[in-house]
C-alpha cells in the first residue's frame, strides 16, 4: 500500500532546504534529497551534482509530491534542468509543487530604489545571470510540462550557525560606511515559513520575494550582534577605503543597491515573519547556539 504522507524532495540539501525538511519532517512528511559528490556524511542522501545524475530517477520519484530546488546554476547552466527536466516532467501529474530558490540579485542594481516581484530583471553580476536565466528556463519548462513552478527570490540568509554573530567571535567583524546603501536579509526560519506558506496554497507560476521588514546598513548589523555579545564595536571605516583591500567576491556583495518589497508573502500567502527585523533575528539566532 502507498504511503499517504507527502514526500518533499530537495535537490540540494543545504542550509535553507534542510532547515525546511526539518520542520516537514516533524510534521510526518517524508523527506529525501541530495547533496554534491564527496560532500555529505547524511547516509539517505542521494549523490547528485552535474557529472553525477540520480539513479534510477522513476524509481526515487514513483511517490514524490513536492519538489524544491536549490542546487544553483554555472556556467554550462542549471545541472537538475540539464539532466532532469524531462523526467521532471514525466512525473508533473503527481507532484503538486516545485519551489525553485532563486536571489534577489536578478534585479540588479537600482541605485536603491524598490522592486517587487514585477520589476525587470537586469542583474550585473554573473552568478546572478545564471540565477535570472535559470528563473526562465524553469518556467519555460513549467508551462511546456505543467509543473506547478513556485519562484523564491531570496534575500541575504542568515540564522543558527551563520550569522553575524560568527564574525564578531572570530574577531572578522567590520563595520564598512557606505551611507543610503541598504541590504536585505531573510531569517532561515521564515524562509521555511514562507515555503510552507506556499505549499498550503499553491498557486503554479508564483514569484515571491523573500525578505524581512527592515533593510539596514552591515555596520548597524555588526554593532548590534557585539551589542548582544557584549564585545566591542569596531570603528567605522569608509567604504573608499575598504575597497582597496576588498575581495572580488566581497566587492559584488556591495555592487548593488535596491529596496525589496515583500508585500506578497503576507498579501498572498498570509505569512507573518517570525523575525521581522535583524535584531529579533540575531536574538533568537543568540538563544539557539547559547552562547
Amino acid at each position: 500500500m502507498t504511503d499517504p504522507s507527502p514526500h518533499l524532495f530537495c535537490f540540494g540539501l543545504g542550509y535553507s532546504a534542510s532547515w525546511l525538511a526539518r520542520d516537514l519532517q516533524a510534521q510526518g512528511w517524508r523527506i529525501s534529497g541530495t547533496h554534491r559528490f564527496g560532500q555529505s556524511t547524511d547516509a539517505g542522501a542521494l549523490t547528485f551534482d552535474r557529472d553525477h545524475p540520480l539513479k534510477d530517477f522513476d524509481a526515487v520519484f514513483q511517490d514524490v509530491t513536492h519538489v524544491l530546488v536549490s542546487v544553483p546554476p554555472d556556467a554550462a547552466g542549471d545541472p537538475v534542468l540539464d539532466l532532469h527536466g524531462d523526467d521532471l516532467v514525466r512525473h508533473a501529474d503527481h507532484i503538486a509543487w516545485v519551489g525553485y530558490l532563486s536571489t534577489v540579485g536578478v534585479y540588479g542594481d537600482t541605485g536603491g530604489k524598490p522592486v517587487s516581484e514585477t520589476s525587470r530583471l537586469l542583474p550585473t553580476q554573473e552568478r546572478s545571470r545564471f540565477r535570472g536565466l535559470a528563473e526562465t528556463r524553469w518556467q519555460n519548462l513549467a508551462l511546456r510540462g505543467r509543473l506547478p513552478l513556485h519562484v523564491f527570490r531570496l534575500a541575504g540568509i542568515y540564522g543558527p550557525g551563520r550569522s553575524p554573530l560568527d564574525k564578531v567571535r572570530a574577531g572578522r567583524a567590520q563595520r564598512i560606511a557606505k551611507p543610503g546603501h541598504l541590504f536585505s536579509r531573510i531569517h532561515v526560519a521564515d524562509i521555511a515559513a514562507v515555503l510552507k506558506a506556499s505549499m498550503a496554497k499553491p498557486n503554479p507560476g508564483g514569484v515571491y520575494n523573500v525578505c524581512d521588514d527592515e533593510p539596514a546598513q552591515p555596520g548597524d548589523v555588526i554593532a548590534y550582534a557585539c551589542e548582544l555579545l557584549n564585545a566591542p564595536v569596531p570603528d567605522e571605516i569608509a567604504f573608499a577605503e575598504a575597497l582597496k583591500t576588498m575581495s572580488p567576491m566581497a566587492q559584488t556583495f556591495w555592487a548593488d543597491n535596491r529596496l525589496i518589497l515583500n508585500d506578497k508573502i503576507k498579501d498572498e500567502l498570509g505569512v507573518k515573519l517570525a523575525y521581522p527585523d535583524y535584531k529579533s533575528g540575531l536574538q533568537a539566532v543568540l538563544a539557539v547556539e547559547g552562547l
